[in-house]
């Protein structure tokens, strides 16, 4: 049965589902939602850290220059959990998701070096830790290394990158450009096609403008207990699916109703 509240799956799942009835709409959801959330991470990625996991000897070496416990992973973690208390099963398997989501978008994020797109200037510790996830160089010969000289070395591996794939004749400026456009253009794209999905196929407005918060937290879950509905026949508990789509042909039929009287 649904549980009260926040943790209302019932509720949530009837919110979403009555600004995403249309086939279409739900199938340009299914496919932006996810990497919504995957490139939302890479963007995360270079907030201020909590801790420095190459500190901690948790993950092998080649993991602690990428994974980074800041906003992203705090981020994915509450959501992983969020999902587990709303439904065990599903719930799970979007925590993997998310967790999934987190490890590839924070070395992606590595890789790019983005966060000289985000910075103009650093203090001498945050080069050291910067180039402790980015570079091989042992402990003694960062050590060694001046504020300019790692700034520099970082540079330099950004130049290595970009002649590697061929754009050797582009300035510095539009490295970090080039950087930055990998994230927002597919954050454009994927929002765009939902806001026409919306527009052209539901025919109303997306659930964020009536509930922000909600319609950010449930949009991966619900596309996910959509995929497994639509390929498994998975529901919850018996009976979810039924009282949903009660639950959400009312709420539907009251918009509507409220649309002809602001018409008539």
């Amino acid at each position: 049965m649904g549980k009260p509240g926040l943790l209302d799956l019932e509720n949530h799942f009837a919110f979403y589902g009555a600004y995403h009835s249309n086939p279409i709409n739900i199938l340009i959801h299914t496919l932006f939602v996810w990497p919504i959330f995957f490139t939302s991470l890479i963007l995360f990625y270079f907030t201020p850290a909590f801790y420095d996991l190459s500190q901690s000897g948790i993950f092998p070496s080649g993991f602690n220059h990428a994974l980074v416990l800041n906003y992203g992973s705090a981020f994915s973690i509450f959501l992983g959990l969020f999902y587990v208390v709303l439904d065990k099963k599903a719930g799970s398997l979007a925590a993997l998701l998310c967790l999934a989501c987190w490890v590839g978008a924070s070395f992606i994020a590595a890789k790019l070096g983005y966060s000289l797109a985000w910075k103009q200037r650093k203090e001498s510790g945050d080069f050291e830790w910067e180039m402790k996830r980015l570079t091989k160089f042992g402990e003694a010969e960062r050590r060694e290394m001046g504020v300019e000289e790692l700034e520099m070395l970082h540079r330099g591996m950004d130049w290595l990158w970009v002649v590697v794939e061929g754009k050797e004749n582009m300035d510095y400026t539009q490295i970090k450009t080039a950087n930055r456009r990998v994230v927002l253009v597919s954050q454009l794209l994927c929002w765009i096609g939902q806001f026409l999905g919306h527009g052209i196929f539901e025919k109303r407005a997306p659930a964020l403008l009536d509930n922000l918060v909600q319609a950010f937290l449930m949009a991966p879950f619900f596309v996910l207990l959509e995929v497994l509905q639509s390929l498994f026949g998975y529901e919850p508990y018996p009976g979810f699916h039924m009282r949903v789509n009660a639950k959400i042909k009312a709420e539907i039929k009251e918009w509507q109703d409220k649309k002809q009287k602001k018409v008539s």
